[in-house]
């Protein structure tokens, strides 16, 4: 049996990117794998993206049909059916695809250091500049270089630097070791936003030991993708920041323990607020109705946005 399973959450409406996928992972230097496609009530077909594989290929791919449950849910589904003989686990976004030592850098990394949790960095467009590279990490005065080729290092304190920012981690670059996958699984409910953070942060938490590393290991893709689908003046915004908050509120608990962190938590979970109740006052202002059902639930969970909703009135109407 193979050393990795692959998990991949699969919905998509458009023919070849899951093969583009596909056709990355048959180029890996390391060939121990085997591969989970969870079908998530997916619009287009998978088997229409395996047709062109070669037998061997395809025995190694399992395909799971479940109820759209959202990428977290498929992910927990293909968690749920790693074979017993796995090691790791690693995950890839149907619509991305990883260089051809990606999976190699995080066996020998993981396996050498005796670690269970890894990240390398993912090479992606324009639109992604938000996000920047582990090699940014590298410069810091706490990071400490492991080996160079791969060039992995290690951060002593890696989950309070990922609170302060994550736009260095990506799914597609993330392995993790049995550990972790026979008990961590993503939040489903945070469909819009969210549910990927909240899981890496559980599995740096209980893991023994987290090491990233320069390499690009992924090159994301375009396909769907409802997060960046969402501006501040879609209808699904504000069920989006409300799912942020849920997440966050969750972290201020695990952290609860660490000041330092829940301010950095608290930080965030007031922007939030703040870009929720400025889309609502948008929608006002174009004569359109707030979602108050939405914002009542919010209120009765969280009472703080019923005062960040006074200041907001208060700094409007002021002179």
């Amino acid at each position: 049996m193979a050393s990795i399973t692959i998990v991949i959450p699969f919905y998509q409406k458009q023919t070849g990117v899951l093969q583009r996928a596909l056709r990355s992972i048959s180029r890996q230097t390391f060939q121990d794998f085997d591969i989970l496609i969870v079908d998530d009530e997916s619009p287009l077909a998978v088997e229409g993206d395996l047709q062109s594989l070669s037998s061997e290929e395809r025995a190694r791919i399992k395909v799971i049909r479940q109820a759209n449950a959202g990428p977290g849910g498929a992910r927990n589904t293909g968690l749920d059916n790693v074979p017993v003989e796995s090691r790791f686990v690693a995950f890839l976004d149907s619509d991305d695809e990883w260089a051809p030592d990606h999976l190699h850098n995080a066996f020998e990394t993981l396996t050498r250091h005796d670690a269970d949790c890894y990240w390398d960095s993912i090479d992606g467009g324009d639109e992604f500049s938000y996000h920047f590279g582990i090699a940014e990490l590298a410069k810091s005065a706490r990071s400490v270089r492991l080996s160079e080729r791969p060039s992995v290092i290690e951060i002593p304190d890696i989950a309070s630097v990922m609170l302060q920012d994550w736009s260095f981690l990506h799914m597609s670059c993330m392995v993790i070791g049995r550990p972790l996958f026979e008990k961590i699984r993503f939040e489903p409910t945070l469909r819009l936003a969210a549910e990927d953070v909240l899981f890496f942060c559980d599995c740096v938490l209980a893991a023994k030991r987290v090491l990233l590393c320069e390499q690009a290991g992924a090159l994301r893709g375009e396909g769907v993708n409802i997060f960046h689908s969402i501006d501040n003046d879609s209808p699904q915004f504000l069920r989006q920041q409300f799912n942020t908050w849920t997440a966050l509120n969750t972290l201020e608990q695990r952290f609860s323990r660490r000041p330092q962190d829940v301010a950095t938590i608290r930080h965030y979970k007031n922007r939030a607020r703040r870009q929720a109740l400025w889309s609502q006052a948008r929608q006002v202002k174009r004569r359109q109705m707030p979602q108050f059902g939405l914002l009542a639930k919010w209120a009765l969970r969280d009472p703080v946005i019923l005062q960040s909703a006074m200041k907001l009135a208060v700094g409007k109407l002021a002179p």
